[in-house]
């Protein structure tokens, strides 16, 4: 293991953990699970609501567009009404405007609610790992891993839950997630007591600010990049298989279960034999192959391939959510908050570029675009290779005391 590399540490037990932090990994796989809830029903939406591909892909491309600017809010309202304040809030705009997904009579009014979504779920998710890290047991690899297994799980489940009630109505997928939010909404009410609020409040310019340092900037660059391929396979391949909501509900469903199995249990095991920035351009460099197979081979092709991607994902997510967290001089909400507002702008481009790009040309080469920005990803890792290594060791005591959230659950 490179000596430098300040990211395979021990990861502790996940499993030994306070209801605090449960309650709010519990709600966040139901978040999680909103991402890749549609994926099986977006030939049905299509269909219920006479639109065509490029116009249901706006789903995705509303929810993550208003997630991204979402991101330089989250850190200016949690740091000033409360870490729990905020998760609650966020919870309550995606029972709300979940709900009202399910009552679209267009696909302009769904792609409406799907950003009020976002805003909820931006607010949920960016404050959700701020409270895990703070208040998990076994130090920040652990919270982070037991992020990534609610992530994981959330992104298996969301097709599967999609799949069983889309396959009466593709209204049903969002009554259902509604149930299950105000479900965490509870959770959190009863589980997490209100923690103190950080010393210093947050502007709505810190993540921004925060991206000035060289290697939070590279992360979140090559994750630009990454995330632009990432979200090719989850918004665009559905249309490609052409499946009923049952047989894509399966692939995504072990599709997701490979990314939580490789994320959890994988990753660390490669990060400590090789090296987290190795493994994540080795990864990489996978992913892009695998595209460019999904793209050009036949219907089983595309269906093995969307299923492995799963795997590269998963140790994807966990590499950078770890490099993110701990590059920087920055506390870790605001690091978060300026990595998440750079790489969620790429998942609101792929949903729309993709089926533009296939009208534009073919079916192949939204596959290839994707498969290159996963290798410039790859590229940024290799270039900043030292930047993204840089004092992150000797920063881990400062996070510790700067984050503003290690009494959350105490």
């Amino acid at each position: 293991m490179p000596a430098e590399d300040p990211f395979d540490q021990g990861t502790g037990s996940i499993l030994r953990q306070p209801k605090a932090v449960w309650a709010t990994a519990g709600a966040s796989v139901v978040a999680f699970m909103g991402i890749g809830l549609v994926d099986p029903i977006l030939p049905s939406i299509a269909k219920g609501l006479e639109a065509t591909p490029s116009q249901v892909s706006l789903l995705f491309t509303s929810y993550f567009l208003i997630t991204a600017v979402a991101m330089l809010v989250t850190g200016f309202v949690s740091s000033r009404i409360g870490g729990r304040k905020t998760l609650l809030t966020g919870l309550a705009l995606v029972v709300v405007f979940a709900g009202l997904s399910g009552t679209s009579s267009s696909v302009a009014e769904l792609v409406g609610f799907r950003a009020g979504w976002g805003l909820g779920n931006a607010l949920f998710v960016s404050t959700a790992l701020a409270v895990i890290v703070g208040a998990a047991a076994g130090g920040s690899s652990a919270a982070i891993l037991l992020y990534e297994s609610a992530l994981g799980l959330g992104m298996a489940c969301g097709p599967l839950l999609g799949a069983l009630l889309g396959d009466a109505s593709w209204r049903y997928p969002f009554f259902g997630t509604a149930a299950l939010m105000a479900i965490g909404f509870v959770c959190i009410t009863a589980f997490l007591k209100e923690q103190p609020k950080p010393a210093r409040r947050t502007s709505l310019l810190d993540p921004v600010r925060a991206l000035g340092h060289g290697g939070l900037a590279s992360v979140a660059a090559s994750a630009f990049f990454y995330n632009y391929a990432f979200f090719t396979i989850l918004a665009f391949t559905p249309f490609v298989l052409n499946m009923t909501p049952y047989k894509s509900g399966a692939v995504f469903f072990a599709w997701g279960l490979l990314l939580a199995v490789f994320s959890v249990l994988v990753a660390p095991r490669l990060q400590k034999r090789f090296g987290s920035l190795k493994v994540l351009g080795a990864s990489l460099v996978l992913l892009a192959v695998d595209l460019l197979v999904l793209g050009y081979g036949n219907h089983t092709a595309a269906i093995v391939c969307t299923i492995v991607s799963g795997a590269f994902i998963g140790m994807n997510n966990t590499v950078y959510t770890e490099l993110a967290l701990g590059v920087s001089d920055a506390p870790r909400p605001v690091a978060s908050a300026g990595y998440n507002f750079v790489r969620w702008f790429a998942a609101a481009a792929a949903p729309y570029l993709a089926p533009k790009i296939e009208e534009w040309s073919n079916i192949h080469v939204p596959f290839v675009v994707a498969a290159l920005a996963a290798v410039a990803g790859a590229l940024v890792v290799r270039i900043r290779r030292t930047a993204l290594t840089h004092e992150a060791e000797e920063l881990e005591p400062k996070h510790a005391t700067e984050d503003g959230v290690t009494a959350f659950a105490n």
